[in-house]
């Protein structure tokens, strides 16, 4: 952790977010959030006092919420609910997602609307400090009643109960808090309730959709460009004149972009002249259109996400007016534009593989790159990247059916209370997957497109694709016979997550810098 991220409740950015993720920032709290936390807190010592019946705080949960519960047993009240609700099951979250979901947490109940004290903030930020990350199974939330089961199994951990992960390795979470010097929590009234209610989960997983989407539309960025060019297409469909009257923004950016790259091409300065084809095929010719929608569609999950990072979406909530307080009840950790969000990132992030894998079915067929066959040497006698193509085709089926949105399910739980559900956490879990799928074509698409740029050696492409080119040959050399070739998929792959081609969409989402 080389910087400190402070974090200001409400204005929570997307950098910020991205550098959590990527655990490259420790956290600290802006001074102005205690004074809020102390007041909510204290408003609930005074409920609690006055005996007056308020949901999440002396009554039971959900269904039970008539149940009245004594003061003497508040403590364990909390305690129970989060032994109960830690019922997770499936693969652990990553690191990343978990310290997504501690920041925002934070964040959120900084807000000074959840009632919970000091106290139990400064213990989930000297946890995230130290590396303590609870262990949270991926699966078991609907979504709506916040997810309960993977903040529980969070807040279990702070409680010295439960697994966590130091270094990547598992470890009992009391052990861990004790060598750190942290003390385990022993929770309040309400506290429980504050710190499993909520939409974090969901919104943390979609966040690593959406982070691992962009560094995908980047290097498919940089790759549809050098299959331009491999293929010996033209740039007129990516002329300004064309996109301004159309008016959409994410295609006018993404044209001015393939423009740039393709800028001083000597590959395209070749065959200006004499080339009898008229129109390219659609992957070429309609990228702007179809990336340019896909860029619309991240910037709108931008937008949703940022905001519900800097959601207060816990039930109750404590509110002051004139110096009185109201415990007010209503459905914040519904988690609906979540799962819109994730919905609409799954469409893009098969979109761009589906695209990309008919660029890779063009360089192969020599009938319309007019490269040598499957893109080797010696046709016949080598299969270069015959089945290569034949894996990125698997993979953007298989996201075809993993983009079929989430949100439009719904299985009513909790003896009917809760009976309608987003679904939200499963949409933006399944977005790794498809990202790390869709990754690998792109990667299939930029060894294949510098594999055509070498047939037109001693001509050069342009300047940027160049760089992308040298970047690639680094890992990868020329196919010039077959070899074992899945090594080279999974280097290609790597480069790609890894953001090292998201120089080639810089300035067009607000998360990728420089």
């Amino acid at each position: 952790m080389t910087k400190t991220i402070t974090l200001v409740p409400g204005q929570i950015t997307m950098p910020q977010l991205r550098a959590v993720w990527d655990g490259s920032a420790r956290l600290a709290l802006d001074a102005a959030a205690w004074g809020p936390v102390r007041a909510s807190a204290a408003a609930v010592r005074t409920i609690v006092e006055a005996g007056k019946p308020a949901y999440g705080i002396n009554t039971g949960f959900g269904k039970l919420a008539n149940t009245h519960i004594a003061e003497d047993q508040l403590e364990a009240l909390q305690t129970n609910l989060i032994r109960s609700h830690s019922v997770g099951v499936g693969p652990l979250m990553d690191d990343g997602v978990v310290r997504l979901i501690l920041a925002m947490k934070i964040a959120s109940l900084a807000r000074g609307f959840s009632g919970i004290r000091p106290l139990v903030l400064e213990t989930m930020i000297e946890a995230y400090n130290a590396g303590i990350l609870p262990c949270i199974p991926s699966k078991g939330s609907v979504g709506a009643s916040g997810d309960l089961a993977p903040l529980s199994h969070m807040t279990l951990a702070l409680m010295g109960e439960g697994r966590v992960r130091v270094d990547g390795v598992e470890r009992n979470a009391a052990d861990a808090l004790g060598e750190a010097g942290i003390t385990p929590i022993q929770l309040a009234a309400k506290e429980g309730l504050a710190l499993i209610n909520g939409t974090q989960a969901s919104t943390a997983l979609t966040l690593q959709g959406l982070f691992l989407a962009e560094r995908v539309f980047a290097a498919a960025i940089a790759a549809g460009a050098m299959s331009v060019d491999a293929a010996r297409g033209s740039d007129a469909p990516f002329d300004a004149r064309i996109h301004e009257v159309r008016g959409q923004p994410g295609q006018i950016a993404v044209a001015a972009r393939y423009r740039e790259l393709l800028a001083g091409s000597e590959i395209r300065q070749s065959h200006l002249t004499n080339d009898d084809r008229v129109q390219d095929p659609y992957s070429l010719r309609c990228q702007p259109q179809v990336m340019g929608a896909c860029l619309d569609l991240l910037r709108g999950a931008v937008t949703t996400l940022t905001i519900e990072a800097n959601a207060v979406s816990d039930n109750p909530l404590i509110f002051e007016h004139e110096g009185h307080w109201s415990v007010l009840s209503g459905g914040n950790f519904h988690a609906e534009p979540v799962a819109f969000a994730a919905d609409t990132l799954a469409l893009a992030i098969a979109e761009i593989g589906a695209l990309s894998e008919r660029r890779i079915a063009l360089l192969i067929d020599a009938s319309l790159s007019g490269l040598p066959a499957f893109l080797i040497p010696n046709p016949g006698l080598h299969s270069g990247f015959m089945i290569a193509h034949v894996t990125a085709a698997a993979l953007a089926s298989e996201n075809k059916s993993l983009a079929h949105p989430a949100s439009v399910d719904s299985l009513p739980t909790s003896a009917n209370q809760e009976d309608h559900v987003s679904m939200a956490t499963f949409a933006g879990r399944r977005l790794t997957d498809m990202a790390k799928n869709t990754a690998h074509i792109v990667g299939i698409e930029l060894l294949a497109a510098a594999q055509g740029i070498d047939f037109h050696r001693a001509m050069k492409t342009s300047v940027p694709l160049e760089k992308v080119h040298a970047q690639l040959r680094a890992e990868v050399p020329f196919h010039s016979d077959d070899r074992y070739l899945a090594p080279d998929l999974e280097a290609a792959q790597r480069m790609v997550l890894s953001g090292i081609f998201d120089h080639a969409a810089h300035d067009l989402l607000p998360s990728i810098e420089g």
